[in-house]
This record gives structure tokens, C-alpha cells and sequence, in this order.
């Protein structure tokens, strides 16, 4: 089959697609099925012995230490749970420096002497495995040939069974590190960061007169866009197969700028995907609550409720895992690529960061009158400080090469990091910064004017979409990250410099009331200190203005535009002693994570560069030359009949194969080099000489797309693979 048969094969596929059977059950109750498949605490409490629960459950919701010695009896709980559920195997999930899940399936059957098996899992078992660590990305800290690797159980992250037609697994979610106790993983981290946060906030509480509050944590609540293609569009893209985005393709006639696509009406073969993912989801006990169309035809959004930071970032790495094998049942790939088009809105994942205890409930919520919740108005100075000091650890947690496609474009927040804190909070720090606040801007009605409506409260501020950190009423969302990432590495960054935050307000305060002064005082001289040394990262205006960049170079605030910027950042001496004094990362792992960063960028844009080779000499090369020879023929027989031909189109075909076969040239010269030994030297290569020569080709590959026969181009185009699903 040629290259423009199979265009229309992918055509005639899609038109031609038939949906999976039904997986709506009228006849079962809304809801029943959250939670079946996760070894809960409500699972726990019935199986499992009371002191071993009130164990197991002190480790979960007050941070105990884990006892081994129940270890036992969870396990043979677990065991039995499972085989119930028709699990064969177990697995340790971990989550290794890829990005990616990683698991290793083991069965609990074992050989007994007579010729049967028993099933049989340990507490040993439970609580520690060991897979192969020699093959994941580990940035120097050991050698190839150093292949131990060690993962443990988080007891606080609960195991599931994962349902697959050809038998079920028990997982079991752990962290990951290597002979040596370095973090191999995103979990680890994340845990240790939560612990520095806890400690830091629970100095700043007992200041303000609770006694022994409960243990604080982090909560994440991460939005996820996406977009949708047919199999058949995507099985006939190179480009999609191997990197997950397109490195061709022209603009269609229709794209957004119509705004229909936003909220619209959700097509059926969409919806039907959709409910289908959210009762896998359910069963696994992730909370998905918001689904819709979102802005760029194709592209979709769902959201989940907030939960703790580190199984809020195991459900995610689930939920794509999970909308990845949905999509291909129903006949789709689901692309989480941040830029999978081009001349459309990509897709980012929106972190929503707060922190907070049972007792307390959320300690970013301002309640009725801010300028009085001094208690809120200390935790939300603290945000200010950190995102202040560590914008370019921000940045530097949501760098790749795929992200700097969004961030800095009208579609995505600014890579300048700065806080949108709305007019009511800006307000009340205004007058903290002026002397003490005395009053909010009040919350108002909306009148409508329709006298079958009620009124509507309207909120003291508006909502910022172009602030890469904005409070939205009784959290920060941090808009940054990309669709593809982890959210582990944002979490692990938002935890720790607010650990250094609060450790910072905590000691002002003790060290004030040491030395006499009013504890209300120490609390509005701490307030005025953090905005007169911290405001300028305030910032309520128009983050895609062209005077946005500017102001923000006159207010000390970092712009670092792409990864190769960004990640020089994670070992900056201030960084490493950051994270060292709050034990998150030793300076080895710093530096392993630099080292990973770049090594990924590096990757990411190789394999790209050298799909556009490919594609271009393979496949846009021939069809432009077919189309290129049938006008010099058509030409030719006009001429040879004594009609004179019109060479416009011919010349216009030939000079865009001319810069189409140049910038091949120019591409591949590129490409020929050898790599620097200094890692940062080659990624620097790779954004500043091979990415402009790819944009080469695809410009003229674009261009030449926009004018060859329709009949002759051979890959799936933007106007189909956005619209025919």
C-alpha cells in the first residue's frame, strides 16, 4: 500500500468505526463501584485485626512510624483480598525517573513438594522488593553494571487491583531507591518533602495556639488535558507513533478560533470514552469529577477532587495509564504530548496546591474577612516568599522539551514565575504593607436582570489564566506543568520551599515573641517584612502582554524561556543547600536530576530531529517530487501541442523542493556531529542550531503540503485528524 493509500485507508477506517459494546449497567446504582478494586481503609478495617488496623492506621493519617510487625497479618489480608478479586500476581509499582510507571509482576503461587502450589505472600514481601535498578535513568549515581535496586512499600498509598481480560494484578505502590538510599524515583522525594513541609507548618500552628495540631499535608488536585485521535490517523503518523506530537502538518482551514469547540456539546464516540475511563477510574478509587471539551478541536479535560500529594500523583500516573488503554478499545489514542499540534492550544496539567489537617481543614482558605485570619495571612505571606526566592526551581520542576512549546505562548502561562493574587488579597497585603489591614473588599451580587434568575454572588476577584501561580479562592494552582509530567516533581519543589517558607515564618514569630513583643505585632511586622522584601513577585496584570517580560526583568524576576535555561537552576549552591537542610535530595541527587533533565531534552530532540529526517526524505520528499514531475509533464505536453503553459505552479512546486531538499541537507549535516561531552553544552546546540533546522523543514514541508494534489499527500492531515473523530 503507498503512503496516500494509506491516508485513505485511515479515512475509510474512521468512517467505517464502530464503538465497543456498552459498559453502562442501567441496573447499577451511580457510585457503586468506587473504591471495588482498592485495598481501603474500609476494606482494612473488616479484614484485618483491630490493633493491626489502628496500626496501619496511625501510619496513614498521623504520620506514624510503620510497625514491621503487622506486616504479617496486611499481607495475608492483602493476599486473600486480591485472589478474591482474581489476582494471580502482585506487583511493587514504582514510578523511576523516566516519568513513566514501572512494575515487575510476580505470581503468588508457589511449587510445594507434592507437585501443587499455594498461594503465599509475606510481610517481607510486602514491604520490600527488588527489581532490576541498572536499566532506569540515574543521572551518575551509580554505574550500568550496578544493578541492585530496592523498593518499599508506602503504606499511605493504597494497593488496587488492576483488571486486565487475561487476568488481574495486585499493585502495590512503593518508592524506589537504590543499595546506596538514593531516591531512583519521583515518590520518595515527594514523601520526604512532605515530612520538611509538616514540620515547618506544625511550628507555625502551635504559634497561633493549637496544641498538637493533627499532622499537615500537602494536597494536589491536578487538572489533565488531552486530546483525542483516531487510531487509524494516528497508526498512518510516524511523528505521533514515535514522538508523540506531529512534525508536519499545515494549518486546516477551521481551527479555534471560533471558540465553539470550548464547553461544547461532547460527541457521543468522546462521552462514551470518557464514562467508560471514569468507571475504571472509579473502581480504583481516583475521584475524576469534571469532565468537558476543552480550548483546540480535539483536546479534552478531566479533573479530579483534591487528595494527599503522593497519591494524588500515583492516581495520575494511573489515570493516563488507564485513558491510554480506554482510548485504544474505543478505537482511539489519547496524546498527552503539551504541543501534539501545531497552531492549536496545547495541553498542560494545572497542579492545585494547598495544605492542610483534618482539624483545620485547608490552611489557604480566607475565610469571611482576611484582613482578620492572621493565621491565613501568615501561610499565604509564606507562598509569596517562596515562590519569590524559588521561581527558577518552579520553572526548573516543569522543564522539558516538550513543555517549552507552551510555556511563554498565548495559551500557556508565562515562563516568568509570578503570583496572581486577585483584588480582595492584593488589597488586604496592600494595607499590611502600608501599616496593618483594616478592612477586605466585600464579596458582591451579581444582578442579572432577568426576573426568573436568582442573583449571583460574585466573588471580590477575578480569576487570572495568564498567571503561572494564582490563588483561586482557598488554593494555589500552579498552571505551569505540562500534560506529559509527572506531577510528583512539581509537588516535591511546592513542598520543600514552603518547608523553607514556614521554617522562616516560624522563627521570626518565636524569635519576636522571645524578645517581648506582642505576638499580633510579631505577626503584622512578619506580613510587612515578606511583602516589602517578596511583593515584587506579585503581579495582577496581563501576563501575555509584551510589558509583561519587561517589568519582570525591572523587578528582579528570572524569565527562563526554555529547559536549557531552566534546569542550571537545580544545582545552584542555593538550591542544593535548600534541599539538603530539608533532607529532600542529597547533593548527589541533585545533580542526578540535572544531569536527567538534560540527558531527556537531549533524547526528546534527537529522536525528533531525526524522525523529521526520515519523514521528509521518505515520505514529503517523494510526494512533492510526483507532484513536482506531473506538473513538468502537463507543462511539457502543453508545449509540445503548441499551447503555451502558465509555469507558475511549477515554479512555485520546484523553489518549495529546492528549500525542502536544502533544509534536509542543512538537518542532517547537523545531525552527522558528534555530541559534546559536557551535557549542557549539547542540549545548548540542540536548542539553538537543530530545533531551527527542523522548523526549516517543516516550513517548507507545510508549505509544499498547502499546494501539492490532494491525491498525492500522503500523510493524514490537521483538518482530518482534528475533526474526523
Amino acid at each position: 500500500m503507498t503512503a496516500n493509500q494509506v491516508r485513505r485507508h485511515a479515512i475509510a477506517g474512521v468512517a467505517a468505526a464502530t464503538p465497543p459494546p456498552y459498559t453502562f449497567d442501567p441496573g447499577e446504582e451511580p457510585g457503586a463501584v468506587f473504591g471495588e478494586n482498592v485495598f481501603s481503609l474500609s476494606v482494612m478495617q473488616k479484614r484485618l485485626p483491630k490493633g493491626v488496623y489502628k496500626s496501619v492506621l496511625a501510619t496513614i493519617e498521623k504520620s506514624v512510624a510503620l510497625d514491621p510487625a503487622v506486616a504479617d497479618a496486611v499481607a495475608s489480608a492483602m493476599k486473600d483480598w486480591a485472589l478474591e478479586k482474581g489476582a494471580t500476581h502482585y506487583a511493587h509499582v514504582f514510578y523511576p525517573l523516566t516519568g513513566l510507571t514501572a512494575e515487575k509482576h510476580d505470581s503468588f503461587l508457589d511449587p510445594v513438594g507434592d507437585g501443587t502450589a499455594l498461594a503465599s505472600f509475606s510481610g517481607k514481601t510486602l514491604i520490600q522488593g527488588e527489581p532490576d535498578a541498572s536499566s532506569f535513568p540515574n543521572g551518575g549515581l551509580r554505574n550500568t553494571f550496578e544493578a541492585r535496586g530496592y523498593t518499599g512499600w508506602d503504606v499511605m498509598s493504597p494497593a488496587y487491583v488492576l483488571e486486565n481480560p487475561n487476568g488481574n494484578t495486585l499493585c502495590i505502590p512503593t518508592i524506589f531507591i537504590s543499595m546506596t538510599g538514593d531516591a531512583l524515583d519521583h515518590k520518595t522525594p515527594v514523601l520526604r518533602s512532605q515530612q520538611a513541609m509538616a514540620t515547618q507548618a506544625r511550628r507555625v500552628l502551635e504559634l497561633f495556639g493549637h496544641a498538637d495540631p493533627d499532622n499537615v499535608v500537602a494536597y494536589c488536585g491536578p487538572e489533565q488535558e488531552y486530546f483525542l485521535v483516531d487510531r487509524h490517523f494516528f497508526d498512518a503518523r510516524p511523528d505521533l507513533i514515535n514522538a508523540g506530537r506531529t512534525l508536519f502538518g499545515a494549518k486546516p482551514p477551521k481551527g479555534q478560533e471560533f471558540d465553539d469547540h470550548y464547553f461544547g456539546a461532547i460527541p457521543e464516540r468522546v462521552l462514551a470514552f470518557m464514562c467508560d475511563t471514569e468507571r475504571e477510574l472509579f473502581k480504583l478509587g481516583i475521584p475524576a469529577k469534571t469532565r468537558h471539551n476543552e480550548v483546540a478541536p480535539g483536546q479534552f479535560e478531566v479533573a479530579p477532587m483534591f487528595e494527599r500529594a503522593n497519591e494524588a500523583s500515583d492516581h495520575q500516573q494511573l489515570t493516563m495509564t488507564t485513558f491510554r488503554a480506554v482510548a485504544k478499545k474505543h478505537g482511539m489514542e489519547c496524546l498527552f504530548h503539551e504541543k501534539p499540534f501545531e497552531g492549536v492550544n496545547g495541553s498542560g496539567k494545572h497542579v492545585n496546591f494547598s495544605i492542610g489537617n483534618s482539624e483545620l481543614g485547608s490552611l489557604l482558605v480566607p475565610g469571611d474577612t482576611p484582613h482578620d485570619n492572621a493565621q491565613f495571612l501568615v501561610f499565604c505571606a509564606a507562598v509569596i516568599r517562596m515562590v519569590h526566592l524559588y521561581g527558577g526551581l518552579l520553572r526548573a520542576s516543569v522543564a522539558s522539551a516538550s513543555n517549552d512549546h507552551r510555556l511563554g505562548a498565548n495559551e500557556a502561562p508565562p515562563a516568568i514565575i509570578s503570583i496572581f493574587l486577585g483584588d480582595q488579597l492584593a488589597d488586604v497585603f496592600d494595607q499590611v504593607a502600608k501599616g496593618g489591614a483594616t478592612r477586605s473588599k466585600e464579596k458582591g451580587t451579581l444582578v442579572i436582570g432577568v426576573d426568573t434568575l436568582p442573583d449571583l454572588t460574585k466573588d471580590a476577584g477575578d480569576r487570572n489564566r495568564t498567571s503561572p501561580f494564582a490563588f483561586t479562592g482557598n488554593r494555589f494552582e500552579f498552571r505551569a506543568p505540562g500534560s506529559n509530567q509527572t506531577v510528583a516533581a512539581p509537588m516535591v519543589v511546592l513542598n520543600t520551599i514552603m518547608a523553607e517558607a514556614l521554617d522562616h515564618c516560624a522563627t521570626a514569630l518565636e524569635t519576636a515573641v522571645a524578645a517581648g513583643t506582642d505576638f499580633n505585632e510579631a505577626v503584622q511586622q512578619l506580613l510587612a517584612d515578606i511583602i516589602a522584601d517578596h511583593g515584587a513577585v506579585i503581579f495582577n496584570g496581563n501576563g501575555y502582554s509584551d510589558e509583561w517580560p519587561v517589568e519582570a526583568e525591572q523587578r528582579g524576576l528570572k524569565n527562563l524561556r526554555t529547559t536549557v535555561d531552566a534546569l542550571p537552576e537545580l544545582v545552584a549552591p542555593e538550591a542544593i543547600e535548600l534541599f539538603g537542610r530539608y533532607g529532600v535530595f542529597s547533593e548527589r541527587e541533585m545533580h542526578s536530576r540535572y544531569e536527567i533533565g538534560l540527558e531527556q531534552y537531549v533524547l526528546s530532540v534527537t529522536v525528533e530531529a531525526n524522525l523529521t529526517l526520515e519523514m521528509g526524505r521518505t515520505v514529503v520528499l517523494p510526494a512533492a517530487v510526483r507532484y513536482q514531475t506531473e506538473l513538468a509533464t502537463n507543462v511539457a505536453a502543453l508545449k509540445g501541442a503548441g499551447v503555451e503553459a502558465d509555469l507558475s505552479d511549477l515554479e512555485a512546486v520546484s523553489a518549495l523542493v529546492s528549500d525542502l531538499r536544502s533544509s534536509l541537507k542543512a538537518l542532517g549535516d547537523l545531525l552527522g556531529h558528534e555530541h559534546d561531552d559536557d551535557a549542557l553544552v549539547t542540549a545548548t546546540t540542540i536548542r539553538d542550531q537543530v530545533l531551527p533546522a527542523m522548523a526549516a523543514v517543516r516550513t517548507a514541508s507545510d508549505a509544499l503540503e498547502a499546494v501539492v494534489a490532494d491525491d498525492l499527500w500522503p500523510l493524514p492531515t490537521y483538518q482530518e485528524m482534528l475533526y474526523l473523530l
